[in-house]
């Protein structure tokens, strides 16, 4: 098992990594809307926040040595099934290969966010 860490995403927010690899898999901890730049979540609509959180995991799948051509699962966090059609429109975007998913709403996420997605994927 390895650490996954790197400075081109939101530093971890609690006592977990950025990912691990394992088994030739890399598990993505979830991922929300903070710029990495910054350390602040900018972005206010849910196509806003999907496409950070796209760019965020794919910053960390990239330090993994994979990438999100890769990823086989998601698991994708919704404030509300009301962004639904506007969060899959910027997944669709990034997750090209269709990986296996779910998506549930869920009453609150970090910082208030709208959206979080983890992943798994091949290294």
């Amino acid at each position: 098992m390895k650490i996954v860490h790197t400075s081109n995403a939101p530093e971890a927010i609690g006592p977990y990594s950025q990912a691990i690899l394992a088994g030739g898999l890399v598990f993505t901890s979830g991922q929300i809307a903070i710029n990495p730049a910054t350390g602040a979540v900018e972005a206010a609509t849910i196509e806003e926040q999907t496409e950070q959180v796209c760019q965020n995991i794919t910053a960390v799948l990239e330090a993994a040595g994979s990438s999100i051509d890769r990823v086989v699962k998601t698991t994708c966090f919704l404030q509300s099934m009301e962004d639904f059609a506007a969060f899959n429109a910027v997944y669709g975007k990034y997750f090209t290969g269709k990986p296996a998913r779910s998506c549930v709403a869920v009453k609150t996420l970090p910082k208030n966010v709208l959206v979080e997605v983890d992943t798994i994927a091949e290294q």
